[in-house]
């Protein structure tokens, strides 16, 4: 089973999240840039513990990968109690052929290895809180958003997933990507990092091979 560190001044602690559940469309700019329509209810899809990877690839069974970055939070005993930066890795062509054809999205989105986490971070109120993400390749930024820029914010994506799923301690939510998503480069140097309230909180950087 794959885990994710939760670093904290007390030690670090290696978390098994048993999913990580995942939002689409949840920016407006990136729902246009991929000639997408705005949803009118909360777009949800999970990846398994074996989707958890360290190595950021460009290819996966000879398809092409592409980023999508986004802000992450842990859950544990009914709330976000960490926060950290995620990427989503996607079959974007294969995702689009199974769009067209009314069919899930696993074979694009949930398989080995298609997502990486930074470490996470204890949580102040996510209420009251202003939560930004950046990805930057050789330091050329791709990717940058923030929370309020999101159609569904945080609370309410945890209210909407609740209704219907149970969540275990550990489980992790990704909260959807801004615009920028591209083609992961074999050889690029990629680095995300989490900022609350305006201070960066965390960075994780990846080769890609």
């Amino acid at each position: 089973m794959q885990k994710v560190t939760l670093s904290s001044p007390t030690g670090d602690k290696y978390i098994t999240p048993s999913k990580v559940v995942c939002v689409g469309r949840n920016y407006v700019e990136h729902i246009h840039e991929l000639n997408n329509e705005i949803p009118t209810q909360l777009v949800l899809f999970t990846k398994p513990n074996s989707a958890i990877s360290q190595q950021l690839n460009a290819k996966h069974s000879n398809d092409s990968i592409h980023y999508e970055v986004e802000i992450c939070f842990m859950y544990q005993q009914g709330q976000f109690m960490a926060a950290g930066v995620g990427i989503d890795l996607t079959k974007r062509e294969l995702q689009a052929t199974l769009k067209q054809k009314g069919l899930p999205w696993e074979r694009a989105k949930a398989f080995d290895g298609s997502v990486l986490f930074s470490d996470f971070v204890p949580l102040p109120n996510i209420a009251e809180t202003e939560f930004e993400v950046v990805l930057e390749q050789q330091q050329d930024v791709l990717q940058r958003g923030v929370s309020s820029q999101m159609i569904t914010k945080p609370a309410a994506i945890l209210q909407e997933i609740q209704s219907f799923m149970t969540l275990e301690d550990g489980d992790i939510v990704m909260t959807g990507t801004p615009k920028g998503v591209g083609e992961v480069n074999a050889g690029g140097h990629y680095t995300a990092s989490l900022y609350i309230d305006g201070q960066r909180v965390v960075t994780q950087s990846w080769d890609a091979a």
